[in-house]
């Protein structure tokens, strides 16, 4: 029975390869193998030397499979369109939830398979997060970075074990935490055998129900010795800043400063910038005021990249301490 299922799931996945090189032929994208994916360290370092940045897009959660390949279709197309490496992002759980009434997706079976239909149709590389340790083995077959939630960035077992996935691990840094936290967590990646790690800034807890994004930061956290990345949509969340009409309180945002944050960080010379992008933020069922509309995607992406090629950020400026004379 196991070797029946196993050709089955076979077959399904060469369908789906089948497809995708036949979308990609009449779409006119350029195909990239499947196979490229399957190398952690080839996609690490493409990632580690992408110009002016890469870029981690997409909804916050998984809607439904048709919601997931339309979202990946339109993001493909803006980020190939203005020339930024994107690993597409969706969440097959949101175990963190304000209230347990409120929408987590699909869970991890269903998600996985959503995520690698989508994979496969669209050559895209995938970051989805994890919250036990039990699901990194899974979640390892299908995604290419795995990502630690920020509340989680200094759990060990749960670190050993996305490590030893041998994907890339992409560690968020708590609200709570100092940047130099980041050091000994992407540590612990490093120490269970994986070198392919990365550190992500998300904002930091500013009294109740705000964050703030400090850009020193963005500077402090890079003694992790790894790619940087800046998550410039949670960071403006305002945790449990939002009452419901139901007496409940659910989380906020301020969507209309995430091209503030996204141009500083950017500016700073981050390697990445991760973002959630929904075509109706509006209605989003998950983190809805802090997602940025479809229709301004590729507006926003382009001013990111200007910025960018002027800046020096990426570069240490070397202060002369020396006395100065006429």
């Amino acid at each position: 029975m196991s070797s029946q299922n196993d050709t089955i799931k076979r077959r399904k996945k060469d369908c789906c390869l089948v497809y995708s090189i036949w979308y990609h032929c009449v779409s006119g994208f350029q195909f990239s193998s499947v196979a490229d994916m399957e190398s952690p360290a080839l996609l690490y370092n493409q990632l580690k030397t992408a110009e002016p940045f890469f870029l981690l897009a997409g909804p916050n959660v998984i809607e439904s499979e048709e919601h997931i390949f339309r979202m990946a279709k339109h993001i493909k197309t803006i980020a190939t369109k203005v020339g930024l490496p994107l690993v597409f992002k969706s969440s097959f759980d949101k175990a963190n939830r304000t209230s347990s009434k409120s929408f987590r997706g699909p869970g991890m079976a269903e998600g996985l398979k959503i995520l690698e239909k989508v994979k496969l149709a669209y050559d895209l590389p995938i970051v989805t997060d994890v919250h036990e340790s039990i699901q990194c083995e899974e979640v390892g077959k299908v995604a290419d970075i795995i990502q630690i939630p920020a509340f989680l960035c200094r759990q060990t077992d749960l670190l050993v074990a996305a490590a030893k996935t041998g994907k890339t691990v992409n560690i968020k840094k708590g609200q709570f935490c100092a940047p130099s936290v980041m050091v000994n967590s992407a540590e612990k990646v490093r120490l269970a055998g994986n070198p392919n790690v990365m550190v992500c800034e998300r904002g930091t807890m500013f009294g109740y129900n705000d964050l703030i994004v400090d850009p020193r930061n963005l500077e402090w956290i890079r003694e992790a010795n790894c790619p940087v990345v800046a998550d410039v949509t949670h960071a403006l969340q305002q945790p449990a800043g939002r009452k419901l009409d139901d007496g409940g309180v659910a989380s906020g945002g301020l969507r209309e400063l995430i091209p503030c944050i996204a141009r500083t960080a950017v500016a700073v010379g981050v390697d990445g910038i991760f973002m959630e992008v929904h075509d109706d933020p509006s209605n989003a069922p998950v983190d809805g005021p802090t997602q940025w509309p479809l229709r301004h995607l590729e507006e926003l992406l382009v001013e990111l990249i200007a910025i960018a090629r002027v800046s020096k950020g990426k570069q240490r400026f070397n202060i002369d301490l020396s006395p100065y004379r006429d």
